[in-house]
């Protein structure tokens, strides 16, 4: 059963028209089938506990509509069941928002609120399981450990922390408890691609080696070592010691050979090659005398060409250094590049945006280069928007949890990274006026009305706006 867009009257199923206002609605019933066959798909993989593939499953039908209700229910009790509570709460609010009336939410929300022990143990999970990650970037392992023990005493079903601690094992070699970790992983979601890819991991490492070759047997030794005091003294064996001379006349015979051959050398050998030196060293003289006095020259003329350049260079230094000095341009433009770089190998918006706004105030947009300027724009539209989405659902949650001056500053963060986010705009509005800062609200709507014409969001924001005075 579908209804019109438009009027709100119940649509024919022959006619792709409204029989009341006459709205052409067949475009907008083949976005409704889609969406409930997205969601008829999500049904039957939770049936078989394929829960990740229920979730894309469910997402995609809440992107073709998102008043799906039955989705986004499916999709909470899915959280739910993957251990992730406020998730759950998040989709149930949502729903309840959207459709107050006989919302089967309603009775979801209860049942988590209504036991206070069970929520303040669903809150303790997740700032254990967030303590053990930060334990882990520490290199802290064993507290690591320790930490998703305790949550999964807990909350036995929170699939995440079972991933975590078989990884954890898995860095320790601990294999067989890696495998029993990531089997409770299989019995809670069978198709978890990151479960498959550890558990295939650990199975390659959990095989028996094959090919395994005996150990090579060591050779004798061939030398004898022993220890004299402080000294390792090693004798090799199969070596026999000279035997020593006992003739003292061979010595004294020796000696006297030396002697003579000694005063030979001085008296005869000595003087001749002092002189030989002494006439070599002359000719070095006069020969490096010589040259000294043409580099003299040269180096005289090199120095007048160098006083002639050094204004020249000096020049020159000046301009390298407004473009490799530490804010010069090649210098902002690597930053620039590394931050590209470490975002689309992490994912991590929020690191990217803050060095994105850092290197935004070190340099003047105008003096930078053309690329510079369109690599700057597209890495903020490219993580803007997703940034902004997320501050989005952060704020609608606090608002509807009447926590509207935390809701304020967080809706502002996602109009500043997506001005076309008119939702956001709007709620911030709705957050002005909710927490009683009339000025504000006013202003905001004001925006919506300028920046949104003609669209459901600006006639609300007008009517709200009225409605202040």
């Amino acid at each position: 059963m579908m209804f019109c867009y438009n009027c709100g009257r119940r649509l024919s199923e022959q006619h792709d028209f409204c029989t009341s206002c006459g709205a052409d609605v067949a475009l907008y019933k083949k976005i409704m089938h889609v969406s409930n066959m997205y969601y008829n798909e999500g049904l039957e993989k939770a049936g078989v506990r394929d829960l990740t593939g229920a979730v894309i499953s469910l997402r995609q039908s809440l992107k073709f509509n998102k008043g799906n209700i039955m989705a986004r229910n499916l999709l909470g009790l899915v959280y739910f069941e993957l251990g992730e509570v406020a998730t759950a709460l998040r989709e149930w609010v949502i729903s309840k928002n959207l459709s107050p009336d006989k919302n089967i939410a309603d009775e979801y929300i209860d049942k988590v609120r209504s036991n206070s022990t069970r929520l303040d143990s669903i809150n303790q999970t997740v700032k254990k399981y967030n303590r053990a990650l930060a334990l882990c970037v520490q290199d802290s392992q064993d507290l690591a450990v320790i930490q998703l023990k305790k949550v999964l005493s807990m909350n036995p079903r929170f699939l995440q922390a079972h991933q975590l601690l078989a990884l954890l094992y898995m860095e320790r070699e601990e294999w067989e408890r890696a495998e029993r970790e990531l089997r409770k992983c299989m019995d809670i979601d069978r198709n978890n691609l990151q479960t498959l890819r550890y558990l295939k991991e650990v199975e390659q490492a959990l095989m028996p080696d094959e090919g395994v070759k005996a150990p090579v047997k060591r050779k004798k030794d061939e030398a004898v070592r022993y220890q004299s005091e402080n000294e390792i003294i090693i004798q090799p064996l199969n070596v026999k010691e000279p035997k020593r001379g006992s003739g003292f006349t061979g010595v004294f015979n020796m000696l006297i050979g030396l002697v003579i051959g000694l005063a030979a050398m001085y008296y005869l050998v000595v003087p001749a090659a002092q002189s030989r030196v002494r006439s070599e060293e002359q000719q070095t003289i006069t020969k490096i005398s010589s040259e000294s006095d043409a580099k003299t020259a040269r180096i005289q003329e090199l120095e007048s060409q160098i006083a002639d350049k050094d204004g020249s260079l000096q020049e020159l230094r000046a301009q390298i250094e407004g473009f490799t000095g530490t804010d010069g341009t090649m210098q902002m433009t690597e930053s620039l590049l590394q931050i590209a770089s470490a975002y689309t190998q992490s994912g991590d918006m929020h690191a990217a945006m803050d060095q994105l706004e850092a290197l935004a105030e070190r340099v003047n947009m105008e003096e930078m280069t053309e690329g510079f300027r369109t690599l700057y724009q597209s890495l903020f539209t490219a993580i803007g928007p997703k940034l902004s989405e997320e501050y989005y659902d952060a704020g609608y949650q606090q608002y509807y949890t009447n926590r509207f001056e935390e809701a304020q500053e967080t809706l502002i963060l996602a109009v500043k990274y997506d001005a076309a986010n008119a939702d956001a705009l709007y709620l911030l509005g709705e957050a002005y006026r909710s927490g009683g800062d009339t000025e504000n609200a006013i202003n905001t709507y004001e925006k919506v009305i300028e920046l949104f014409p003609d669209t459901q969001r600006a006639r609300d924001a007008q009517r709200k706006k009225s409605s202040l005075g």
